[in-house]
């Protein structure tokens, strides 16, 4: 289950479990649309993969018996910061970003 991180590892805006700005990779780092786009060029910092959308939580379970929901697993309140500098994560992004996801 994905941990739905609070912030934007980069900036560190708020991303609340119901915000459609929030990207992850395969590792569930998390940004915000806006630096995915305008900083990282759909990079991770860490790994090198792409930065998708990450799926909203219900706020409820909606079949009856179920312990879904942010009622039951709730978002993280754990705030992470990406532990690579603005240089550093510059040149990673432009060494890989024309590569296609599929072939990083």
């Amino acid at each position: 289950m994905l941990e739905l991180r609070p912030n934007c590892e980069l900036c560190d805006r708020d991303l609340p479990p119901e915000s459609a700005d929030a990207r992850i990779c395969s590792y569930e780092c998390t940004y915000c649309a806006d630096c995915v786009e305008t900083v990282l060029h759909n990079v991770c910092p860490a790994c090198g993969g792409n930065l998708t959308p990450r799926p909203v939580r219900p706020r409820q379970a909606w079949r009856a018996g179920k312990n879904l929901g942010l009622l039951h697993h709730p978002a993280s309140v754990i705030r992470r910061h990406s532990p690579f500098h603005a240089d550093d994560i510059a040149a990673h992004c432009a060494r890989i970003r024309l590569l296609p996801p599929d072939q990083r």
